[in-house]
């Protein structure tokens, strides 16, 4: 039965297609939002699947050109690999839809978002993410919702709730919160040094509009909504954790995990595990549940220390950052590196700079082909934990952390006026037990100024965790968590930003929201976290960009001419501009305004090509002297070339003082003489002397 809703939202109205398509899917939302059309499916698998201890919910988000009226390049001009713009929204959405589903769910369930239409007014992302809530919330897979998403950007000081993409890309906020009826579950930002009090008010504005949108969603699972199936639970047996107990006794396993060195840790549970597994030889039914219920018993221990004894597994206080290390230039010969280390955390970036041509072309669901001038990528080889592992290129989460990095600096770096360079960044982890994500972007800062990038200001990062109990006033908020505090954990709430405001947010949870207390706290802990280590640790490292870029890096000459110009520099099919990047070895980019780049090492040849466009777009005027080669040499006179493409003549009478009766007598193919400019001939070339120089 076809069934339609609509609600205004943000001064657009959003509406709801039930039944209309997508009748084999679990769940189906057709979504409008403005012009913008997403479909929106949830399906499940009929049984869990065999041997895994974890849920395996997968979600997609598919961007086809033809919703902004576009072929694909490429060989085959069709859609391929998912661009970084898809996996951070898939990213976004799953990370408020996983916590509720149930935790001992074990069918595959695939979330399914096909953006068919874009209206630059109304993001996809957006009504992809409120396409795939309701979708599953009409479904009969089990889930604990609604939950809805709101976003919310700022243009001159003004919050804008659901801006519009160029809203989005300009402002100097892009938040996206979401919520069940009670809390909030996810945040995401990238900000330009927000103040923590106006992120806060903006959160739960968005906060707000999200119970306005759940509303909205229960009125369509009343009337179309499907019961929810039965599944068969992969939750351990409370029989199996009482007998654990006897062998393995509480005190024990707080033993095997309160320690500060992972690989110890690891160790003593290994030797825990070879224990049970001794113990339930004859049982095989309890020896395939056993690593989830090792798992299981370990979170229960570190919980129970966190929050009933204030026991970290490493002895740290709640408030107390891991031990910290900076350096810079660790890395000869690149352009700047740095590395930073925090506890088992380590991660070295290098910094490389090139011209702007090297800018990054992304092509997407916008009306042009964007540019990224700064590029940030993050690394996380498996021997940083220990493990072996053949690397397949950067999966989802890596590309997740390097955005979050990017998103953290970008409002800081130089305009592209006052440092013409594109910028890369790569952070390589070195060792890993913890918030590598934010050290890559303390990391990172360092070694832009040890590149000689000149940003605005220092940035650094921090990740607070949360332990809850049965009540929402029964928690402890982490400064700086570790890995097994993350593992074990309700909460990663990594906040990145300056001396004076936010940059980026990235917060995930494993529970069903969180108190504004909560929120509060996490953000106020995680201020006081960087400062302390932007004071004590980064900027005592180095506490300014250096004033020039290093003696490996290129340098770049930017001059204005004239656009009309333009053509003049580049010539005919490129061949003045080629014949100077050969004769100078330099590398140059001219844009439409008339700003030509010249990039190179050597500064000699770098000045020699900024001379020959400077000759070339001058009109020259009687009296002025030139320098040029002897290119042509005719009866009447012989023609310099005093730029690639630019001669002017010289009249056999004026070649000499005295009387000659031969150009050759005086002059030959390729001579370089001093010539003094007479105006133009006749015929309207240049007209230089040579007896005429002073």
């Amino acid at each position: 039965m076809y069934r339609s809703f609509s609600m205004e939202l943000a001064g657009r109205t959003l509406t709801v297609d039930i039944g209309r398509v997508g009748a084999q899917a679990n769940g189906c939302a057709f979504m409008h939002y403005g012009d913008t059309t997403v479909l929106s499916t949830a399906t499940a698998s009929e049984k869990p699947r065999e041997g895994i201890d974890f849920f395996p919910l997968s979600v997609e988000y598919e961007e086809k050109f033809y919703a902004v009226g576009k072929i694909p390049g490429g060989f085959n001009k069709r859609e391929g690999k998912a661009s970084e713009n898809a996996v951070l929204t898939c990213r976004v959405i799953d990370r408020p839809m996983r916590p509720l589903f149930p935790k001992d769910y074990r069918n595959d369930v695939t979330l399914n978002n096909m953006v068919m239409s874009v209206d630059p007014e109304c993001r996809p992302e957006l009504t992809a993410m409120l396409g795939t809530a309701i979708a599953t919330c009409i479904s009969d897979i089990p889930f604990d919702g609604p939950c809805a998403m709101t976003q919310m950007g700022m243009v001159n000081g003004e919050l804008i709730v659901n801006p519009s993409q160029v809203q989005w890309d300009k402002g100097d906020l892009r938040l996206t919160v979401a919520s069940t009826r009670e809390k909030v579950i996810m945040i995401e930002a990238g900000a330009n040094e927000v103040p923590e009090a106006v992120m806060i008010d903006a959160i739960y504005q968005c906060h707000a509009i999200n119970l306005e949108i759940i509303k909205f969603i229960d009125q369509i699972v009343a009337e179309v909504g499907k019961p929810k199936h039965a599944y068969e639970s992969c939750a351990i047996p409370e029989e199996l954790f009482a007998k654990m107990k006897e062998i393995v006794t509480p005190e024990e396993m707080e033993e095997a995990v309160f320690t500060d060195v992972k690989q110890v840790r690891e160790e003593n549970i290994r030797q825990v595990t070879a224990k049970l597994e001794e113990a339930f030889a004859d049982n095989e039914e309890w020896l395939a549940l056993l690593p989830d219920a090792v798992y299981q018993y370990q979170k229960k221990t570190v919980r129970k220390m966190i929050l009933k004894d204030h026991k970290r597994p490493d002895g740290r206080a709640i408030n107390q950052i891991r031990p910290l290390a900076a350096e810079v230039d660790l890395i000869p010969r690149v352009h700047g590196s740095a590395m930073f280390t925090r506890g088992q955390t380590q991660i070295c970036t290098v910094t490389t700079l090139a011209p702007l041509s090297e800018m990054q072309k992304v092509d997407g669901l916008d009306e042009n082909i964007q540019s990224k001038r700064y590029m940030h990528h993050y690394n996380f080889p498996s021997y940083s934990v220990g493990e072996t592992k053949v690397s397949r290129g950067p999966g989802r989460r890596e590309i997740g952390h390097g955005a979050l990095a990017e998103r953290a600096l970008v409002p800081m770096l130089p305009s592209e006026e006052d440092f013409p360079y594109a910028i890369r960044t790569v952070s390589e982890t070195f060792e890993s037990n913890g918030s590598t994500s934010q050290a890559s972007i303390c990391a990172s800062t360092m070694s832009l100024m040890a590149a000689g990038v000149p940003i605005k200001k220092p940035v650094a990062g921090i990740s607070c965790g949360l332990v809850t109990g049965d009540t929402d006033d029964d928690y402890l908020v982490l400064t700086d968590i570790q890995g097994l505090e993350d593992f074990f954990g309700d909460m990663d709430f990594k906040v990145a930003g300056t001396f004076e405001g936010i940059t980026a947010i990235q917060m995930d949870i494993k529970i069903h929201g969180l108190t504004r207390p909560i929120v509060e706290e996490a953000i106020s802990r995680a201020r006081e976290a960087r400062e302390y280590i932007l004071r004590e640790v980064m900027l005592p490292c180095i506490g300014e960009p250096r004033p020039t870029v290093s003696k490996y890096a290129p340098k770049i000459i930017s001059m204005q001419i004239d656009p009309q110009k333009i053509g003049d520099v580049v010539g005919q099919r490129g061949k003045t501009i080629n014949t100077i990047i050969e004769r100078t070895g330099v590398k140059i980019d001219i844009t439409d305004d008339g700003t030509v780049s010249i990039c190179g090492t050597d500064q000699a040849m770098m000045d020699k090509a900024a001379r020959l466009v400077e000759v070339i777009v001058t009109d020259f005027e009687a009296g002025q002297i030139l320098e040029g080669d002897v290119v042509s040499i005719k009866d009447f006179g012989a023609f310099i070339e005093f730029a690639p493409g630019k001669e002017g003549m010289v009249h056999i009478s004026k070649i000499a003082r005295e009387r000659i009766n031969r150009v050759e007598d005086v002059l030959t193919l390729g001579d370089h003489v001093k010539v003094v400019c007479l105006g133009k001939d006749k015929m309207g070339r240049m007209s230089f002397s040579i007896k005429d120089v002073k």
